[in-house]
């Protein structure tokens, strides 16, 4: 297993992780992801650290808590070999100060997860949301001093746009405070707005991205093929996708369905297998949070490291999912000696 830098920090994390939203199956929507349970979740954590990945993302609100629950009975005695990702910010229980980035919330919240997770620390904790109520301030204070505590060991931020994730970094650098070293992001070759703005700012303040969601909710993972229903047993179809239907443009996507089967044909990878190494292969991309219904699932998305894509394979998938940009990017693009991409294709 490959391990790289998150961000700014000295931590190693392996460029897949393992996302337990799938753990619990507490309502619903989160049925639809899956309702993997003790035993199975500890049987998926025994796979995952066989192949060298001992980094685990979860969060308070996946199945009310559940999944935090079973991830901390899964990895109970080996807690000081593995890191664990979790997240605040989004609703949780009944009430006005139930959500948010307070400092009410936060602390309230990271006491929940430590205590649910049986763990006395948390080695990355991120904000799952902006929160454009609370003073940036009062946030990041709240973070530093939870860091200061030894709760916390890293903050990382998920889910803001390029001005939140710039103006916390500069507060925090203002104060002297810890910054957000990662940054928990969707990104998937059906949706590439990532590297519009949050890439370069990602490699101009050195912040990794953590990815969620990389086959864009199931859609890459082989099943969907053009002029064919979407597959019952999915996520999307069974309302559980956290990538709305709108945001995926057909005919792009389906375009992308062909390349993906043309480099499949070439490697003998599976569509998933060069889904996910695409992504390992971008730039900023410290992790990518894979998540397994099955064990199955788990050894194949496990494959999708230790061989890397041509160029000129990437460069194929790049043309079948690129779209057009929206203002200010369209603008910028006209002069990239002013404004230069990131370097895809090293």
């Amino acid at each position: 297993m490959e391990y790289r830098l998150l961000g700014a920090s000295g931590l190693q994390v392996p460029v897949l992780s393992f996302g337990t939203a799938t753990f619990g199956g507490g309502n619903e929507f989160f049925k639809a992801w899956g309702s993997t349970d003790t035993k199975e979740a500890t049987r998926l954590v025994d796979l995952c650290m066989d192949a060298g990945v001992n980094f685990f993302d979860t969060a308070d609100i996946y199945s009310a808590g559940m999944a935090e629950e079973i991830l901390g009975k899964a990895i109970e005695g080996r807690r000081d070999k593995m890191l664990i990702s979790t997240k605040g910010t989004f609703p949780f229980g009944e009430g006005p100060n139930n959500q948010g980035s307070s400092r009410h919330h936060l602390t309230k919240q990271v006491e929940g997860s430590l205590k649910r997770l049986k763990t006395d620390y948390i080695d990355i904790y991120h904000m799952h949301g902006f929160d454009a109520n609370t003073p940036v301030e009062e946030t990041l204070r709240t973070l530093d001093d939870l860091t200061q505590s030894g709760k916390v060991r890293y903050i990382a931020a998920s889910n803001f746009s390029g001005w939140h994730l710039m103006k916390s970094l500069g507060i925090s650098d203002k104060y002297g405070w810890n910054r957000y070293v990662g940054h928990q992001v969707y990104y998937s070759l059906a949706n590439r707005e990532y590297e519009w703005e949050l890439m370069p700012l990602g490699l101009d303040q050195n912040v990794g991205a953590l990815i969620w969601s990389p086959l864009a909710a199931g859609r890459l993972g082989g099943k969907y093929r053009r002029g064919k229903p979407h597959p019952a047993d999915s996520r999307v179809a069974q309302g559980g996708s956290p990538v709305p239907e709108a945001v995926v443009d057909e005919e792009v996507f389906y375009n992308i369905i062909d390349a993906l089967d043309e480099v499949a044909e070439e490697t003998g990878k599976t569509v998933a297998q060069i889904s996910l190494n695409w992504l390992i292969q971008r730039p900023t991309v410290s992790s990518i949070i894979i998540g397994a219904r099955t064990e199955e699932q788990l050894k194949q998305n496990l494959d999708s490291v230790g061989w890397n894509l041509t160029t000129e394979q990437i460069k194929k998938l790049d043309k079948a999912s690129e779209v057009p940009t929206v203002y200010p990017y369209w603008h910028q693009r006209q002069n990239l000696t002013l404004n230069p991409l990131p370097d895809f294709y090293k």
